[in-house]
């Protein structure tokens, strides 16, 4: 899907430089994109390759069991239909502990481990579950505590004071996750009022009422 969203906008675009005679331009801005796109990718290793090793190191020294320890009780209220002690825990547990750190590109294949673990409880295969969407949701706004990525970003452009958007991107992503939260709740109390109520159960009474019993009779000759 993706793809195909960025292809057509190349197609387009190709199609619209050639229909006003902008070839050069196309062609210029296509390989300054690419040199741009060189230049933040260098600039990104490094930071990320660090605070790829601080977590390698908290992982080592058992600071991310604690970590994951106290968001233990967060995840059993804000996934409930998952099992305790499921693989796919685990996996929400260290994206969740990725994103406050501000490593997206970390807590990504994190999230979609997650999300194929909990692709093995989903009952219907192609309808997302309430925890999926939750987890999606969470991922999307999650609270950063350092934002390493955009400091990264910062300081390759060259920014007087590359961290100094840590305040305001804390406060930002708090008030994301609040309202994430508090939609995916309103979601889960709406799709529970909408399922069709379980009919009663029959017992073996109820199932003689609708029926005439006949008085026996037998037949002589």
């Amino acid at each position: 899907m993706i793809n195909g969203i960025w292809l057509g906008m190349i197609v387009i675009g190709f199609l619209f430089a050639a229909v006003n005679g902008r070839m050069d331009e196309f062609t210029a801005a296509v390989f300054d994109g690419a040199k741009n796109g060189v230049t933040v990718s260098f600039g990104l290793i490094s930071v990320l390759v660090f605070w790829l090793g601080i977590m390698r190191i908290a992982e080592d020294s058992g600071l991310l069991k604690k970590i994951a320890s106290a968001l233990g009780p967060v995840v059993s209220f804000l996934f409930p239909d998952v099992p305790k002690g499921h693989p796919a825990i685990g996996y929400i547990l260290s994206n969740m502990s990725a994103n406050l750190l501000g490593l997206g590109n970390a807590a990504t294949p994190m999230g979609i481990k997650a999300m194929q673990e909990l692709q093995k409880l989903n009952p219907d295969k192609d309808t997302a579950t309430p925890a999926m969407c939750t987890l999606l949701a969470l991922n999307t706004a999650s609270i950063t505590l350092i934002p390493a990525t955009l400091i990264a970003i910062r300081l390759n452009y060259g920014s007087a004071d590359p961290a100094g958007i840590v305040g305001t991107t804390l406060a930002a992503t708090a008030v994301a996750t609040l309202a994430a939260i508090a939609a995916d709740r309103m979601f889960r109390r709406m799709s529970l009022l909408r399922r069709p109520p379980k009919p009663p159960a029959v017992g073996h009474g109820d199932s003689d009422r609708g029926s005439t019993k006949l008085p026996h009779t037998s037949l002589k000759g």
